[in-house]
């Protein structure tokens, strides 16, 4: 059994408490095609930030990393930039799937200025998935020469050690043809964020594996520096992906009648303080060991001071029913969370 919730978020430490919506706090309204946004690389040159924010632009992504050992020079320069105007920004790795495995462009990608920073103005890092430019110079296909068994291996090679590395989705650019050729329209990358390239008046259809893109690539130039982009939704959702709300998801087994234990574990982004489990025993027991808690009768409590990205902690609970029948149980309750542990 697992459940998940969330904490609201200030800075690294969090503050107890859901997160509500924050569209009202922000008071921003998107127009009928989006916020506007960018996406610049070397080949932009410098680009005038001051001027890309008053024609209206709200966010940006620039080009890091190639393949295993190419670094945009001028990605310093333009990230920066793009932050010191007040833009949200983000960086994308351009694949090469036949150079090497993708947890090594990952690696490459996370050192080269792709990994996310928790400061409120960084989206997560997008792996850019399109046709291969380079089939006269490398002698592949538009897929790399890669099977879509392979492609959604190495995708996922990829993006497992970017989630792993930052606690965050890698956002994934593509068109939908390409998808469909090279990965088979697979629906493995889901939770993934979906940055369309189909150059028009509209979106179009979108692979399988999502119901809306979060980004979308509307042409290759605009009034605005680089790529013309839109992002599908509010400044305040914008925001959102750029600093999102910790992550915890609790888990828990009734081993047999007398013996429960509960997992809790920080999934998401952010450091999580104070959280706070209660529990209590039913069906005619008591609560009689909960190493590095308090109990009591049937009562239970336990406190995390701290859980780390990427940390997991596990109590156990140990009781004695009145009865060798019948149906016992330990029910618990973490933030939002409630969870009912039963045994027969």
């Amino acid at each position: 059994m697992k459940r998940q919730w969330w904490y609201g978020v200030a800075g690294v430490a969090v503050a107890v408490g859901l997160a509500g919506s924050a569209q009202a706090a922000h008071g921003a309204v998107r127009a009928a095609d989006g916020l506007a946004g960018v996406d610049v690389s070397n080949w932009t040159g410098e680009v005038d930030w001051a001027a890309v924010t008053s024609g209206g632009g709200k966010f940006a992504f620039v080009h890091a990393t190639e393949g295993t050992d190419y670094r945009n020079p001028r990605f310093e320069a333009q990230h920066g930039g793009a932050a010191a105007a007040g833009l949200l920004r983000g960086a994308y790795h351009f694949a090469q799937p036949h150079e090497s495995d993708g947890a090594a462009q990952a690696d490459h990608f996370l050192a080269g200025g792709g990994a996310w920073r928790s400061d409120g103005t960084t989206l997560p890092g997008v792996l850019d998935l399109e046709d291969n430019p380079y089939r006269d110079r490398n002698g592949k296909n538009a897929c790399y020469d890669l099977s879509p068994a392979d492609m959604v291996t190495w995708i996922k090679a990829f993006t497992t050690r970017y989630r792993k590395a930052t606690g965050r989705h890698a956002i994934i650019y593509t068109t939908t043809s390409w998808w469909r050729t090279c990965t088979g329209d697979s629906t493995a990358f889901r939770a993934n964020p979906l940055w369309l390239a189909r150059w028009g008046t509209d979106p179009g259809e979108l692979p399988k594996a999502w119901k809306k893109h979060t980004f979308w690539q509307s042409a290759e130039k605009g009034t605005l520096a680089g790529g013309q982009n839109s992002f599908n939704g509010t400044q305040a959702e914008l925001e959102d992906l750029a600093h999102p709300p910790a992550e915890v998801t609790v888990s828990g087994q009734a081993r047999d009648r007398r013996h429960y234990r509960v997992t809790v574990a920080n999934t998401g982004p952010h450091p999580v303080t104070k959280i706070k489990i209660s529990g209590r025993a039913y069906g005619g027991q008591r609560v009689v060991g909960a190493p590095g808690c308090r109990f009591s009768g049937t009562a239970v409590r336990c406190e995390v001071g701290e859980l780390k990205r990427g940390q997991r902690v596990t109590f156990t609970f140990t009781t004695k029913p009145r009865s060798a029948k019948g149906a016992v149980g330990m029910r618990f309750a973490v933030g939002t969370v409630e969870l009912d542990l039963r045994a027969s």
